[in-house]
Formats: structure tokens, sequence, C-alpha cells
């Protein structure tokens, strides 16, 4: 709980943090260590501030590491009809982990980000519901940003940041077996997952 405050103060404050860490070169980066290998992350610290702190103190705090990378979505094998290609993981604890808060939904109506390949976002059932499972995108899916039609609610998804190395690490995982409920058959393990630089000083606890 002890994130609750900090997602609270994150907003008001993230905006200039990010612009200091642009000027001086040095933007928020996580690398996430696989059994595939490494793939590495640029968070969108001043477009979805809520979002990256929330993120980061799952990281911080190790809950990634023995977790993983569980789903795979393949748009040629989707029933929904608007197909997406995506990887999914969660931590150890699963994909409702509620270790912490839910946290608020920054839309991409509103972040000026959109579901790219490469891009990273927030897994979740309503608006408001997201926690610790993330997503990252293999192909583009517009449906996914807000007023898309992958949920009925057309709010979309909470994308956050992008794969700056490592899409083959994704791609790999995406194209790993999986059986009903596209779950991974076994899923590939976060072995650790760090911050490369420094956190921004709203997400201190």
């Amino acid at each position: 709980m002890r994130y609750l405050a900090m997602i609270t103060l994150a907003a008001a404050a993230l905006a200039g943090c990010a612009t200091e860490a642009r000027v001086s070169g040095d933007p928020v980066r996580v690398d996430l260590v696989t059994e595939r290998g490494v793939i590495s992350l640029e968070l969108a610290t001043d477009k979805a501030p809520l979002t990256v702190c929330n993120f980061l103190s799952y990281v911080t705090d190790g809950h990634y590491e023995g977790g993983s990378f569980f789903r795979t979505v393949v748009a040629e094998t989707n029933a929904n009809p608007n197909p997406i290609s995506v990887i999914q993981a969660a931590t150890p604890r699963g994909a409702d982990d509620d270790l912490n808060p839910p946290i608020p939904l920054e839309r991409t109506r509103d972040t000026g980000l959109s579901h790219r390949a490469g891009t990273i976002s927030m897994a979740r059932d309503g608006p408001d519901t997201a926690t610790s499972s993330f997503f990252i995108m293999v192909e583009d899916a517009p449906a996914l940003d807000y007023g898309g039609a992958r949920n009925p609610d057309g709010q979309g998804f909470a994308a956050f940041g992008r794969v700056t190395a490592g899409m083959g690490v994704v791609h790999d995982i995406h194209r790993s077996p999986a059986g009903a409920e596209e779950q991974l058959t076994p899923p590939i393990k976060i072995l650790a997952a760090t911050v490369v630089g420094e956190v921004p000083a709203p997400c201190h606890p």
C-alpha cells in the first residue's frame, strides 16, 4: 500500500522531472531479463506518469523476478473481431496480482501514445483496474487505443513505453508453443527486471 500516496502525487510532479531527464540524456529505462534474452524498455515518464511509477514500483521491489510471460496472442488465430498480436507477462502471483492498489487508466487520448509494434502497455479488465500485468505489442493494433473496439467500453489500454532492444526476443516468445486460452506451454520465465539509471524522484516512496 505504500505506493498509493506516490501514485496520487505523481501526475502533478512528473512532467518537470521527465523534462529534466530528457535534457540530461537519461531517460528511464528498464531491462527485462528472460529465459530467451533481454528486452530493453524506455518508459514514457512524461506522458504516462501514473502508469510508469506503478510499473517501476513492481520493478524496484523485485516483484517481476520469478514471474513470466505466460500468454501469447496471435492475430491470425484471434476469435475477437479486432485481432491483436501481443505477449503478456505477470508477477509470480499471476495476472490478478493486487499487491498494490489498481491505478487510474491513462488513456491514449490523453497521453498521445499509441499501440504500435514494440509498445508496452498495461493489462486490465475494466477501466481503472490495472495492477501489475503488462503486455508488449508484436504488431500495430489501433483497436487497443482509446476509441478502439477491442474492448466494448472503448476506453483502450494504458500504453507507457516502448521496446528499444530485444524485439527478436519478443518475437521468439510470441512464436512459442501455446495451449488452451493462449497460455504459453511452458511460460517463459522473467529472471530479473532492473532499472537502468535512476528512478524519477516522484516515483520514490
